[in-house]
């Protein structure tokens, strides 16, 4: 069974989900259906409230609902919230996001809202989350100190577009409020792989579906206006929200501020690890749709429709070879993203955004955990992709793998993280600047106790929410005060629009005068544990400029 390596990323995103449990679980020697049960009893079903019984003071009145909430350690969390008018189910499959609608009734917002639909489900691992296709639900967090106009930070989930949920304990945001009463955090579900992600307009009765290949982002954009909409309500300013995300969650929001008239709902970008490097085209969706169809002997939508949703995602789970993410369809979304960012598409909205100097040797441990050798389906990987490629650039690729020393996955990793990271992040910040649009550009450089992770894709996660005790991908918990300052710069930044710290706000005591990037100084901020310090590109030598940098203009690779 072939696998994408970027799936496999799933396998640490589900088994991190555990370790909540992990300690008890060995001391108790607790069985999996135990420990099922113990993560089960966390999400319940919130249910309508209707004997007037419930804390007035936790409960906030919005257009679909008034929603009662629950409060632990000074902060109120809103969890299950859902955001459309009709949840995605039957004949609302692979349709746009039906806009939420009036409703006077009360509400339990107690439990997560079901996790998307995702191939993993099928495992005893992802079945710890409850999943269905009735899932655009989000979470909001505040703390219950009475203020208003709070800065709002809205954050995407990654997962590579296929993956992924609001449930992840790592990304749970009372401990973030916490710290940080001054903000309000939500997080947001969108419809995921082929749910979410899928081209049925050119099938015979696909004239009825025309938004299917985008519908992932859509449900973001709703979820985004019922912010717009309501979260004034919670304490939050709507005039001031950033939207944040790592993986496909950068992805997301260095994608949605291409989509027309999606500015009224943020003026800032939070992207950690992420780019519109995994947007496709529609030849490509197509081909993907194609066997798919072929596999399941369906011809049409209709025949679609009646596939069981686990057979559904075993089909796609057996092909592997997916090209999953945002469509370059020329109507939603632009052709070329990147040359979107270079004509000003995006100038107006403020920009922090980085990547870790390993990011891709947390897939390789992963492969190698799941009994995968990355080296050989990577480098299967790579020598079908490499056909792409013309004979000059060929050799250029060819000269940068040669180049690299070390052990025998260190080439694959060090091209990969060119091909799905740093050309991308550059290219990016490279095109904002020639727009007159502004970035704050980081490089984060510490490393998991797991020696292959290194500073690996993912390890900052936990950092950022403040999870220590999450550490499947970091193996430790990072410096407290380097932790605390790093979460002050994305705070700082959603609040001002500029990362930077002076020494009376800086947990470390330390002023850090963040740059601005620019394409003459490519200034860098480098997040290192216990040195915190600008520097530029040049110095760092993060990408190959002769040798790499075109690569962002294929699809991932």
């Amino acid at each position: 069974m072939k696998k994408k390596v970027f799936v496999l990323a799933v396998i640490g995103v589900i088994v991190s989900a555990l370790t909540a449990f992990s300690s008890s679980a060995q001391a108790a020697d607790k069985t999996l259906d135990e420990i099922k049960a113990e993560m089960r009893a966390l999400y319940g079903e919130n249910k309508p409230i209707t004997d007037g019984k419930y804390d007035k003071s936790l409960a906030i009145k919005c257009i679909n609902g008034t929603f009662v909430g629950k409060k632990r350690d000074g902060v109120i969390a809103y969890k299950g919230i859902p955001f459309v008018g009709k949840q995605p189910v039957g004949e609302y499959r692979w349709k746009a996001p039906v806009d939420f609608v009036p409703d006077d009734g009360v509400y339990e917002a107690y439990y997560n809202g079901k996790s998307p639909c995702q191939p993993y489900d099928r495992s005893q691992v992802a079945s710890l989350y409850v999943s269905g296709e009735d899932c655009l639900y989000l979470n909001v967090w505040r703390a219950d100190n009475g203020g208003t106009k709070k800065p709002v930070m809205v954050w995407i989930h990654g997962g590579a577009f296929e993956f992924g949920g609001t449930v992840e304990p790592r990304e749970e945001g009372t401990n973030f409020v916490r710290e940080n009463p001054d903000v309000i955090l939500v997080s947001i579900a969108y419809r995921l792989g082929v749910f979410g992600f899928w081209h049925l307009s050119h099938l015979p009765d696909g004239k009825d579906y025309p938004d299917a290949q985008n519908l992932g982002l859509m449900d973001q954009m709703m979820a985004l206006k019922w912010i717009h909409e309501n979260i004034a309500n919670f304490g939050g300013d709507p005039d001031n929200v950033t939207i944040w995300g790592e993986s496909a969650g950068g992805d997301s929001v260095t994608t949605i501020p291409l989509i027309e008239g999606s500015h009224k709902y943020f003026r800032r970008v939070i992207a950690q690890s992420g780019t519109p490097v995994l947007s496709r085209t529609p030849e490509q969706a197509i081909g993907d749709t194609n066997k798919v169809m072929e596999m399941l002997g369906c011809k049409t939508v209709a025949d679609l429709q009646k596939v069981d949703v686990e057979k559904l995602l075993l089909a796609v789970e057996l092909l592997g070879d997916m090209h999953i993410g945002p469509e370059k369809d020329g109507k939603y979304l632009p052709l070329d993203p990147y040359e979107a960012y270079a004509k000003g598409a995006a100038k107006d909205i403020e920009f922090l955004q980085g990547c870790n100097k390993d990011e891709s040797n947390y897939f390789m441990f992963i492969a190698e955990e799941a009994g995968y050798s990355f080296v050989e389906m990577q480098g299967k990987r790579w020598a079908e992709n490499r056909n792409q490629l013309t004979d000059e650039e060929k050799a250029l690729v060819d000269s940068y793998y040669n180049d690299i020393k070390g052990e025998s996955y260190e080439p694959l990793c060090k091209l990969y993280n060119q091909i799905w990271f740093f050309a991308p992040l550059f290219r990016v910040l490279e095109n904002q600047a020639q727009a007159g649009g502004k970035s704050y550009a980081y490089y984060f450089t510490v490393e998991s106790s797991v020696p292959l992770i290194k500073s690996g894709h993912a390890i900052e996660i936990s950092t950022i929410f403040n999870r220590p005790e999450e550490t499947y991908v970091s193996g430790r918990a990072f410096d407290e005060t380097f932790s605390k300052t790093m979460r002050k710069m994305w705070v700082q930044f959603a609040k001002t629009g500029n990362p930077s710290l002076s020494a009376e706000i800086s947990p470390d005591g330390k002023a850090h005068e963040w740059p601005l990037y620019d394409s003459k100084n490519k200034s860098i901020m480098v997040l290192d544990e216990f040195n915190i310090h600008p520097s530029k590109e040049s110095e760092l030598k993060l990408v190959d400029w002769d040798r790499c940098y075109f690569l962002t203009k294929y699809y991932c690779l």
